[in-house]
């Protein structure tokens, strides 16, 4: 049984960074492509950004190209999301998946941006 538990969630200022840490038990996490994909309040879901199986490729969302960088420690066996140049907007639950049909997903972490 995959599990995946999410941490690193905060309260930033705008402008700030942040880091979000994903560790997988039961898998490697380097068995999936892994995805990171948030909820603001009172939205939809939306694709963050995702890194494939052999970690050599990377995609992210429009609205975070450039702010965020989705990597992988292969060593704590974690997915990893910096999030730099915050914005009100990035404000949300974080949640990552596991697969590419998104067949894990952890319990999210909060990430609120507020001055």
């Amino acid at each position: 049984q995959v599990q995946l538990v999410e941490s690193g969630g905060d309260l930033v200022q705008p402008g700030g960074s942040l880091r979000l840490s994903c560790a997988v038990l039961g898998s490697t996490v380097n068995s999936y492509t892994m995805s990171w994909i948030r909820q603001a309040p009172g939205k939809g879901l939306e694709w963050v950004s995702a890194i494939n199986s052999h970690g050599d490729s990377t995609f992210y969302a429009e609205s975070v190209k450039g702010r965020f960088t989705i990597s992988r420690d292969n060593a704590d066996n974690a997915l990893l999301l910096q999030m730099g140049s915050l914005k009100p907007e990035d404000a949300a639950v974080y949640f990552c998946a596991a697969g590419w049909r998104y067949d894990y997903w952890g319990q999210g972490a909060q990430v609120t941006v507020s001055s």
